[in-house]
């Protein structure tokens, strides 16, 4: 006879948090949301340790290079999708790692004989003023000059005028040699008040930049999330089908951890997609799985190697799998479930699997109570895809901003090979829609007053980190009556912004 659950399965819209004891050092400034990335053993600290309990989705409408250094600098980490070429993927993750401050790579690299016009179309290009003169033109050529925006300006140069005739000519350059530190560099750049700093190796090649606005950055964004050589932390997205070939591409670009981006994970594809990560690269190379609703899910893929485990079936906004197929859970009751399971795992082994709980946030609160039932970290899609830095597109519909935002079970992403159906995994149904979201701005100023809401949450709970909240938080469920009492009610509102739109 088939199994059945005793309790509901319940959504986060169902629960309230209530609030605890809030004492005098239990204010937002105090509170710490980081929380571990990757699994560790008791007594260990994790490999990875966000500052922020946020990560974005595995989506081509949200987690491309420039969402992941804009994530990053907050202290997120994004995975760039999966869902395209092995190679423009490993590309997206090395864009992400040469774009931090510290040592960077140049991709703006012109010959001395080129003109004025060919800078503006290579700026144009790559968004970037400042190129290195190299004799070939090639990121392998010879340094021979640097060329910035101070050296041209578009509206007092003839356009076929030669790169070499107002560009800094090598041998009046300041510049760093291979090997130096980055704080050796940033005291050059400092001492000499310069505003970039290139390095070479001993034959004159271009090996890096050094900028003096990314040092200004890194004090701006206090919480970025940084690996050992200061560059950003980013994710990517794999699958079971190509990983073989795709795995080593992103390790070799950089990709700091990665996960398997699937509709359901509790699967022999992924159990041997995991085994082979680990006999190809022991516990060096860090890799997510899911999704799962239940004990039984988190077990099988904790026991397979899986560095932390995503819950949730069926609960983002564009996903369509419980009504196609009629498959998935409540995302509060499989959160909850699936942290109990981790809890119980830690105390039999010693080892602690983080859970991220992905779908189902609707508003801002929903991530608070994700995090008091046990979820380490959110994943979200239509939250960031709402931004600037998501590389979907800006359109205006009914004379309203939004942005495109379609599923990976859509048809528009043909994303079949995160389908674990064995054989040759076509799909002749979707389970994901094409859509449109509301334009949001920037993510640094969303972000912000979101986790603003939960450090204040938080501390309206009497917790200043995540553990606290998970083992201290009072919840309770609510009544359709008083979800209705808890908004403004019986009133014209007169300031439409107050209400608790989805975010």
């Amino acid at each position: 006879m088939a199994k059945f659950f005793k309790e509901p399965s319940r959504t986060f819209s169902e629960y309230l948090l209530v609030p605890g004891y809030t004492g005098p050092d239990c204010t937002p400034d105090h509170v710490d949301l980081s929380t571990p990335l990757v699994k560790f053993s008791k007594g260990e600290k994790p490999a990875v340790t966000m500052k922020i309990p946020l990560v974005s989705a595995v989506m081509q409408a949200v987690s491309g290079p420039e969402l992941a250094c804009a994530l990053a600098r907050e202290g997120g980490v994004a995975f760039i999708y999966g869902s395209q070429p092995i190679e423009r993927q490993a590309a997206m993750v090395r864009q992400v790692k040469s774009t931090k401050a510290g040592f960077v790579d140049s991709d703006s690299n012109i010959s001395p004989d080129a003109t004025i016009a060919d800078v503006i179309a290579l700026r144009n290009r790559t968004g970037h003023s400042t190129m290195a003169v190299t004799d070939n033109g090639e990121r392998n050529g010879t340094l021979v000059g640097i060329l910035t925006s101070r050296d041209y300006r578009e509206s007092r140069i003839d356009r076929n005028t030669l790169v070499k005739d107002v560009m800094t000519p090598y041998e009046k350059l300041i510049v760093g040699k291979d090997g130096i530190t980055l704080s050796e560099a940033n005291d050059i750049i400092w001492d000499h008040k310069l505003n970039q700093l290139p390095i070479v190796d001993e034959n004159q090649k271009l090996v890096s930049f050094v900028f003096r606005k990314d040092y200004d950055s890194h004090k701006e964004y206090a919480n970025e999330l940084l690996d050992a050589d200061k560059r950003y932390v980013v994710g990517a997205g794999v699958n079971t089908r190509d990983y073989r070939e795709r795995i080593p591409a992103l390790v070799e670009a950089g990709a700091d951890v990665l996960v398997i981006d699937s509709s359901e994970g509790y699967s022999c594809w992924q159990a041997e997609t995991l085994k082979w990560v680990r006999e190809q690269y022991g516990d060096t190379v860090k890799i997510g799985a899911g999704n799962v609703v239940d004990a039984d899910g988190f077990r099988f893929l904790a026991q397979a190697g899986a560095d932390f485990i995503k819950v949730g079936i069926g609960g983002g906004s564009i996903c369509i799998t419980r009504e196609q197929k009629g498959i998935g859970r409540g995302q509060a009751t499989a959160t909850l479930e699936v942290a109990k399971a981790r809890d119980e795992y830690y105390r039999e082994t010693g080892v602690y699997i983080p859970v991220c709980s992905d779908g189902g946030i609707v508003h801002d609160y929903h991530i608070t109570l994700a995090l008091a039932f046990g979820a380490d970290f959110v994943m979200l899609g239509r939250y960031f895809a709402r931004f600037d830095e998501a590389p979907n597109n800006l359109v205006t519909v009914n004379g309203n901003y939004m942005k495109e935002y379609w599923g990976e079970g859509s048809a528009r992403a043909r994303n079949w090979q995160r389908y674990d159906v064995g054989g040759e995994g076509k799909m002749s149904f979707v389970e994901g829609v094409d859509s449109y979201v509301p334009y949001a701005g920037s993510l640094r100023e969303n972000v912000g007053l979101t986790l603003s809401k939960v450090r204040h949450t938080m501390c309206n709970c009497g917790c200043l980190t995540i553990p606290e909240l998970m083992e201290n938080a009072k919840v309770t469920l609510v009544s359709g009556t008083s979800i209705v009492e808890g908004g403004a009610h019986d009133v014209i509102v007169r300031d439409e912004n107050v209400n608790a739109k989805p975010m």
